[in-house]
């Protein structure tokens, strides 16, 4: 991703904590638990290698590609999983995002996705970045009253942090979107 080292990566980190924890919680005894960490995972990995910065280690160019199909198949999976309820639809949104990002960065690798001088965010940049938003400010309300699970709880299970996880990653895609 374009911008500063420092911030980037802060972003890799948060990212790369976030997949590790995603990767604990797939050993929960809940099935439906285990599929959303594992999606979550990916995402939070993905995250952290996209964000490493550019000035540091510029990704051959086979790289972007590699990530729009990764990360299509992944919301092809998704919207499979939408047929069963819509909470899956933030997973899709998700992973349309990082196809969406991944696309950019193929057409334009050392561009800024087409900021240029005073044109803005693109279109659909600006649609994502509200979408994170909104959901990063409804994650944050609802996280907010959620107590500490029991003391019997995995840490797979505990609902608190699996929240916190997800409200960690919508605030490190609008960064993400910010920087394409």
């Amino acid at each position: 991703m374009h911008g500063p080292a420092s911030p980037g990566w802060l972003l890799v980190a948060l990212c790369a904590v976030t997949g590790a924890y995603c990767l604990l919680r797939m050993r929960s005894e809940v099935e439906e638990q285990r599929r959303s960490a594992g999606a979550e995972a990916l995402m939070g990995f993905g995250m952290a290698a996209m964000a490493v910065p550019s000035a540091v280690f510029s990704p051959p160019p086979w790289t972007w590609p590699l990530y729009a199909a990764v990360f299509g198949a992944a919301a092809l999976r998704a919207l499979w999983a939408m047929r069963r309820g819509t909470r899956h639809l933030h997973h899709l949104v998700g992973e349309a995002a990082m196809v969406y990002m991944a696309v950019v960065m193929t057409v334009s690798p050392g561009d800024h996705a087409g900021h240029g001088a005073g044109s803005g965010l693109p279109p659909v940049t600006g649609v994502l970045v509200l979408y994170f938003v909104g959901y990063v400010l409804l994650s944050g309300a609802r996280l907010v009253p959620v107590t500490a699970g029991a003391g019997s709880l995995g840490w797979g299970d505990r609902p608190e942090l699996a929240r916190a996880c997800r409200l960690s990653m919508g605030i490190a895609m609008v960064a993400m979107l910010l920087t394409v």
